[in-house]
């Protein structure tokens, strides 16, 4: 075989293991204590199969485990000395702390995209714009109650709920928070902090009077739609230019936001009402927001960005397998969305430098990944060269066993 720089010693999944450096994965199970009584199935080798499950979209146990028996010759490079039994597998994912995986998509986020900074200094919005919103993925138990009616036989579908914050200038999660699905949204605000200069962009279940001050306070701007229950009094209308009229916009009033007879207990605060008619749809929107300098149609294509959380919902539930869990209980469900969104967080980060010399969607460099997790080749030339990569490729692992056992000549 000619020597080519797309041939490795490693295979694709160790360079995306490479990407969780040990110096920040121990610190965090001497943390949570997560090796203890663990004589041989450690956190790493755990983390190892669940993310092998989520890459490669396993929707049992026994596919999981059948899976990295049948590629044993490439667990050396994998940090593993074995593959575990499908009952090692599942205690672990009951018994170890889903706590060690959330810590560690966050501190993976930070280590490569920066935590949420004190205060907003850019004068670009994307850079400003942070976006909440959730997601409920559906359970076949009733092991996290889920909003919705009963059914037939008085039983309701279990859900699980992910309030995610998301950075829109890098379209990935940067706090996220799992709870049962009928948890209310709001609930959620109180764990968020945000940095001031922020513009805050949620949907109308996250309208909390209470949070609107504070933030208003802490000199952070929110855009949210008008729910029907909201309090409130118009003072004044202000002007609307004719390009405004003609990019949708209807009127623009200011308004005192909240109920007079609980002002003692959450005080009135002032905020900007816009109505807008959306020029596709013809539908009309009831905007709310306590910024008073970004132009109407400003605030409603601000609005308009929250769209991008939602696709950033169908991305992982499009890439990744999240209808069927290895495990009936709520540690074990929560870990492996936790290794869900590490195995989407560092897909993200090779898309980023693989973007330089040629641009993926997530849909195809998923793909693309999981067909070729085990072949032992340099993954970002890969990515810059597909088609002349894999031309005279043959396996490492097929090429040792040929020279151990050669086939006999014709003629012998």
């Amino acid at each position: 075989m000619s020597k080519s720089k797309f041939f490795t010693g490693q295979p694709v999944f160790n360079q995306l293991l490479s990407l969780i450096p040990r110096s920040l994965f121990n610190p965090l199970v001497r943390k949570y204590n997560a090796d203890r009584y663990c004589k041989k199935y450690r956190s790493y080798e755990h983390l190892v199969t669940m993310l092998y499950c989520c890459f490669h979209q396993c929707t049992s146990l026994r596919e999981v485990i059948t899976g990295m028996q049948a590629s044993s010759l490439r667990l050396s490079h994998l940090g593993l000395l074995s593959t575990p039994r499908r009952s090692t597998l599942s205690d672990a994912n009951e018994r170890r702390s889903a706590d060690l995986f959330q810590d560690l998509y966050h501190a993976l986020y930070g280590r490569y995209y920066g935590h949420l900074p004190d205060s907003v200094g850019s004068k670009k919005l994307i850079d400003k714009l942070i976006i909440i919103d959730s997601t409920i993925i559906s359970l076949f138990s009733t092991v996290m109650q889920s909003t919705g009616s009963f059914g037939l036989n008085g039983k309701k579908k279990g859900g699980i709920k992910a309030n995610v914050v998301v950075r829109a200038a890098h379209n990935l999660p940067c706090f996220v928070r799992l709870s049962e699905g009928k948890r209310s949204d709001k609930k959620f605000l109180s764990e968020v902090a945000l940095p001031k200069g922020s513009i805050v962009v949620i949907d109308k279940g996250y309208n909390s009077y209470k949070h609107f001050l504070q933030w208003s306070l802490a000199g952070i701007s929110w855009v949210t739609r008008l729910n029907r229950a909201s309090v409130y009094h118009i003072v004044s209308s202000r002007s609307v230019s004719e390009r405004q009229q003609q990019a949708g916009v209807l009127s623009d009033h200011e308004i005192q936001l909240g109920n007079p007879a609980t002002a003692l207990k959450t005080p009135l605060q002032k905020a900007r009402l816009i109505f807008y008619c959306d020029a596709v749809s013809k539908q009309t929107f009831e905007f709310i927001t306590n910024n008073f300098i970004y132009s109407a149609s400003t605030i409603a294509d601000l609005y308009k960005k929250r769209w991008q959380i939602e696709l950033l919902f169908k991305r992982v539930k499009q890439n990744f397998q999240v209808n069927y869990f290895l495990g009936d209980n709520e540690n074990a469900i929560k870990i492996q969305v936790w290794c869900t969104l590490i195995a989407d967080l560092l897909l993200k980060i090779v898309k980023d430098k693989a973007d330089r010399k040629r641009r993926w969607s997530m849909a195809n460099l998923s793909a693309l990944v999981r067909l070729h997790l085990g072949t032992y080749i340099k993954l970002f030339d890969f990515l810059a060269e597909p088609d002349k990569a894999l031309l005279n490729y043959v396996d490492p692992v097929d090429k040792i066993q040929l020279e151990i056992f050669p086939l006999k000549s014709r003629g012998g």
